[in-house]
């Protein structure tokens, strides 16, 4: 991929579930590097459209063009094997709960990728060292955290070496005192560069990582922005609604 080209280009995407329009027409742009995060009302579209940059959802119209590559032309097959480098971290952790958390974070790379199993150990456990879970290698889900569980799954999805993480709402599912654990995995991610396309509803962790703000309303991107533009000064009046609601919360 040349340096010119964007990492993810959306062009004119639309997506309906019956006659219900959820995306209208939306077409934007994601570079490497980009740290993008996606705000907006429930019921907006913002898990649509993430769901949509890798095919989980399919869009009825328009293109989404990973490195040059337009998924929506893909056999199921060889978007799979795109989507490999496409880490996803859900609200709902996945974890399989029969292999402990060092099992869960080898079993993609030795699957898909064919790695033995010295050099997958030791990339999970780097990677366990890096979300602050070292000590957990050899437990089962069931004994964590739901923090602990969720970084096991950015672990996991960090395994396969993807050039950029897709996040739906990664803490939503959390207690409030786990939160800030998963968010500062998240933050240490941006700051080694990896490219990330984030919805949360977390206004401070927005402001100080993303690089972009997308503020998403009834299936358009409604207003984008620098963080401080975008909460400081922001433009639309959908936009200053939302924020003045959640940030006087």
């Amino acid at each position: 991929m040349s340096d010119s080209q964007p990492l993810i280009q959306i062009d004119h995407l639309v997506k309906k579930f019956g006659d219900q329009v959820v995306l209208n027409d939306i077409s934007e742009t994601i570079n490497q590097g980009d740290v993008i995060v996606i705000i907006g009302a429930s019921g907006g579209g913002k898990s649509t459209f993430l769901r949509s940059l890798n095919l989980l959802n399919k869009p009825t119209s328009g293109s989404v063009k990973f490195e040059g590559t337009d998924l929506t032309t893909l056999s199921e097959k060889d978007l799979d094997k795109v989507r490999e480098k496409m880490g996803m971290v859900f609200q709902q952790f996945n974890l399989f709960p029969n292999m402990t958390v060092l099992d869960n974070i080898k079993l993609a790379p030795m699957k898909v990728k064919a790695a033995n199993d010295e050099e997958a150990t030791k990339k999970a456990k780097a990677l366990l060292d890096q979300v602050g879970l070292d000590d957990k290698a050899n437990e089962f889900p069931s004994s964590l955290s739901g923090g602990q569980m969720q970084r096991v799954a950015i672990a996991r999805a960090l395994a396969m070496e993807p050039d950029v993480m897709l996040f739906d709402e990664p803490t939503s599912a959390l207690d409030p005192e786990m939160v800030g654990e998963v968010l500062k995995v998240m933050e240490d991610l941006a700051k080694s560069g990896m490219t990330m396309v984030i919805v949360t509803h977390e206004m401070g962790f927005a402001r100080q990582v993303a690089n972009e703000v997308w503020f998403m309303d009834q299936g358009v991107i409604a207003e984008k922005g620098k963080p401080e533009d975008i909460f400081s000064h922001p433009q639309e009046d959908r936009t200053k609604e939302f924020l003045s609601k959640v940030l006087a919360q």
